[in-house]
């Protein structure tokens, strides 16, 4: 287990502030925030490349927060890969074998078994500048493996790889985590995140905001910059005025159930959960309003389109439904959500 105690690190102009995470063995925990946010900078530290101003780094109950990166039996892999231009792919997997003793033939079939492993074992007598972005990181993946960390580092692994290569990559870090090995992996993209992590920590202008599992964090957004980090547009300003009801943006009643005691906040609610429709429908749902579409384009869940219904509702429909109900901008339809997808948070 590793824990991370009240950490701060002051680079100048940036600075991490009393940072505090547990993560578990054999977890595939994600550290997610935007770009500058803060997450390499906590990734160093774990690995012991910078050493914080403050707090301590604990390890199976060791505080580890001064020792060398070679004591403290981690492997970090770069964005950039970091693979030695100058060797063949299998001569990048014996180098750090070799650094620690290993006789060349032992480092061979080690370095051929996490080849195999990362299936890149065809490329074996390759050198690095012939490779795709993809083939790079499971070369790098496969050197740090072959070391046998008890954590593996990532500081956006994925980032520098094509789309179409993602998908293979995730399976395979959800693989080398399966092979009993912790992961602690960061990120800005949540997707990316949200199909890899068990526990996630968000970063925010180096400070923690909200930890939790995957679902906690997503479906469960303890602030106005998540709840837009991860994808949810339906935010709005919101006064409670009693009776389960709540005033968006000072301008729209929206009912919803409330379990605490504060009167201004957030309204949130997915895009996903609104229902579109010509006319009103005959339903127990409570919140239903006539708007004007004015935005129309694609998403990943489809076709999202935007209502004005004195505030901006967002809404995910399919191609079908698009064209069955011959949605269009300018087109006055309904909009309904249910009052148990709607979520009140207290001011930040």
């Amino acid at each position: 287990m590793l824990e991370l105690k009240n950490i701060s690190k002051n680079l100048g102009a940036f600075s991490l502030t009393n940072i505090n995470l547990t993560v578990n063995e054999n977890e595939y925990f994600v550290v997610l925030g935007m770009s500058g946010a803060g997450k390499s900078v906590l990734l160093e530290m774990v690995a012991g490349l910078l050493t914080p101003d403050s707090g301590s780094i604990i390890l199976d109950g060791k505080d580890i927060t001064n020792e060398s990166i070679q004591k403290r039996n981690v492997g970090i892999v770069f964005q950039d890969f970091a693979v030695f231009p100058h060797m063949t792919v299998i001569q990048n997997l014996m180098y750090p074998l070799k650094n620690i003793g290993i006789k060349k033939h032992e480092a061979i079939r080690i370095a051929k078994h996490y080849a195999d492993i990362m299936n890149v074992a065809h490329l074996l007598n390759r050198m690095p500048a012939t490779l795709s972005g993809g083939e790079q990181q499971r070369v790098a993946l496969a050197r740090t493996i072959a070391m046998k960390p008890e954590f593996l580092l990532l500081d956006e692994p994925l980032a520098s790889v094509d789309t179409q290569l993602k998908d293979e990559l995730r399976a395979l870090l959800r693989k080398i985590n399966r092979m009993g090995i912790t992961v602690i992996h960061v990120t800005h993209d949540y997707e990316e995140a949200l199909s890899l992590a068990e526990h996630i920590a968000v970063i925010y202008n180096g400070e923690l905001i909200q930890t939790g599992t995957a679902k906690e964090v997503f479906q469960n957004p303890k602030s106005k910059f998540i709840a837009g980090f991860t994808g949810i547009k339906n935010f709005y300003n919101a006064e409670y005025v009693g009776d389960n009801f709540s005033l968006a943006e000072g301008k729209i009643k929206i009912h919803h159930y409330k379990d605490n005691d504060e009167k201004r906040g957030y309204l949130l609610f997915r895009s996903e959960d609104v229902f579109v429709s010509e006319k009103l429908n005959d339903s127990s749902t409570l919140n239903n309003y006539e708007g004007k579409v004015i935005d129309i384009f694609p998403s990943i869940h489809g076709i999202e389109i935007l209502v004005d219904i004195g505030i901006k509702v967002s809404a995910h429909i399919t191609d079908i439904s698009l064209k069955k109900l011959n949605i269009e901008i300018g087109k006055i339809v309904w909009v309904s959500f249910k009052s148990t997808a709607v979520r009140f948070l207290g001011h930040e």
